[in-house]
């Protein structure tokens, strides 16, 4: 159950920033590259500092800013955010190695040395359930979550009423950047090392944590935790099954492909 915990922290916080631009009306496809940016800075920050919180704090920055360089390519110069979101995962994949070769003399793993473990239900299991929390009071509970979910059903009623659509989208993408710069310095801290590409394609599980959610706060929690537990499965059946390890590690793909078609299917025979 730890280990599902640990698993499924990243994930929760990737996917309740991606809520926040999905209700804006924008799919982000950018949060795999947004967590590897957050990964990285806040390894690097750790292994110069020493520090757990110097190290939180670059994760979110560094995630923020790329946020807000996708932000302004995408709202300002009218770029198609699907496209502007895949070249954020591209340059993040390259620019972390590029960087790592510069600061650390190695394109392979980083050792965070002198780093104290993080304990099996750490500060950030807390974290992501009362961010996951304040999401669902922002989006639910307040007026600048009913704008910012109008903003993509009702962008001219906004207007309207004087108000630009473009604001809120804006804070949906900096939200995310800020979730995914948490839960990528969770990635690398709680490992205590930098990997490549140590995302691991978990933006674009959240991404499938959304949809598997119902594009709701409780769903993503329960999203979170069902592609957690099977990932947790899959480690702990490497060492117990005499089965191929490739399909082992396939399981939570898998299973979450086979919930997502049981979602579907249900669905679908529950509007005829």
């Amino acid at each position: 159950m730890a280990s599902t915990v640990n698993i499924m922290i990243p994930l929760l916080f990737a996917a309740t920033g991606g809520l926040f631009t999905e209700l804006a009306g924008m799919l982000n496809i950018a949060l795999e590259g947004l967590l590897l940016i957050g990964a990285f800075s806040a390894a690097a920050a750790a292994w110069y500092t020493g520090s757990f919180a110097a190290g939180i704090a670059a994760g979110i920055a560094g995630s923020l800013i790329l946020s807000a360089v996708l932000a302004v390519t995408a709202l300002k110069l009218r770029s198609n955010i699907f496209i502007a979101g895949l070249a954020v995962n591209l340059f993040a994949s390259g620019f972390t190695v590029i960087l790592s070769h510069r600061l650390f003399g190695t394109r392979g793993v980083v050792v965070l040395k002198d780093l104290p473990a993080l304990p099996k239900i750490n500060p950030y299991v807390y974290s992501g359930w009362i961010f996951l929390f304040a999401a669902w009071l922002v989006l639910y509970r307040t007026p600048f979550g009913y704008r910012l979910r109008a903003s993509a059903l009702h962008a001219q009623a906004l207007r309207s009423l004087g108000l630009r659509p473009g604001v809120y989208r804006l804070a949906a993408l900096l939200v995310s950047g800020l979730a995914c710069g948490i839960g990528g310095s969770f990635l690398s801290l709680n490992l205590g090392a930098f990997v490549p590409n140590i995302s691991a394609g978990r933006g674009w599980i959240a991404l499938v944590v959304i949809f598997l959610g119902g594009r709701k706060p409780l769903g993503l929690l329960a999203g979170a935790f069902i592609f957690g537990l099977a990932e947790a499965f899959s480690d702990y059946a490497q060492g117990v099954f005499a089965v191929p390890a490739d399909f082992i590690l396939a399981i939570p793909y898998i299973f979450t492909l086979a919930v997502m078609t049981g979602i579907s299917v249900y669905a679908k025979r529950k509007r005829r």
